[in-house]
């Protein structure tokens, strides 16, 4: 099945209203190219960005996200924004369960689970995270874990419309370390056994990324690996330049 691939990039912590240059600089590179990129093109800045770099992006084919959501509409939870929210700020997609909001905030698959449904609720779609650290990896557990933290943070009912997967190993993230091709390939192929079993179709057609030190250099090796359908992108997305060269691997 041919699936449109996806590069994405997650901005994190980072990024202030100037940075909209970077993606005026990106949607400028894009459109130069003499070969057209086969793939979408997401950036989630902070949630303060949002707005801004949707501005920045009108008359271009690059989306915006969101990197959270809260689980509820609306409601009395001081600092928290809602699904809603980022759909009113003009974002598309909204990232969810990632490794840094399960290990420094404490999020549980059932937490994700909810915003992946708050996320469908708003009518955007959930980019949904899973991924081993360095200790489960080295025990031999990635397999495991990346099997529970599916079933946990998928809801029912999900499509390949408003819901993507993306594998990050933990280890991988912001280190300079990737996994081998070959790793890659193994837990994707996995992934994808899971929500074929769960989803059927819909799980057949689901987008996979890879996420985790994903840049230039080894995008074409990492965004041809059978069942990645493209990338979760970190500190690569926040230059231009480097984010094309990845977005490069799909020209």
């Amino acid at each position: 099945m041919k699936i449109k691939a996806l590069v994405a990039g997650n901005w994190k912590m980072n990024g202030l209203k100037a940075s909209a240059k970077e993606v005026k600089a990106l949607a400028r590179l894009i459109a130069k190219s003499p070969k057209k990129a086969r793939c979408d093109v997401l950036i989630c800045p902070p949630a303060t960005l949002v707005s801004t770099l949707k501005e920045a992006a009108k008359g271009s084919k690059i989306a915006i996200g969101g990197q959270d959501c809260h689980a509820n509409a609306s409601g009395a939870h001081t600092g928290d924004i809602s699904a809603e929210m980022l759909k009113d700020a003009g974002a598309t997609y909204v990232i969810v369960g990632h490794s840094e909001r399960r290990a420094d905030h404490g999020e549980t698959s059932e937490m994700v689970n909810a915003k992946t449904q708050a996320v469908h609720r708003a009518g955007l779609i959930a980019i949904v995270c899973v991924g081993e650290t360095e200790a489960q990896r080295d025990a031999g557990e990635t397999l495991t874990v990346i099997r529970e933290q599916l079933a946990g943070s998928l809801p029912k009912g999900i499509t390949a419309k408003n819901t993507i997967v993306a594998y990050e190993p933990v280890w991988a993230i912001g280190t300079g370390r990737t996994p081998t091709a070959d790793d890659v390939a193994k837990v994707h192929a996995a992934i994808r056994a899971v929500l074929k079993k769960r989803f059927k179709s819909e799980g057949e057609a689901m987008r996979l990324l890879y996420g985790g030190s994903v840049k230039a250099s080894n995008a074409v090796e990492l965004m041809g690996v059978p069942n990645v359908n493209g990338a979760l992108v970190g500190g690569a997305s926040l230059k231009a330049a480097d984010f094309d060269g990845i977005i490069a691997a799909y020209r």
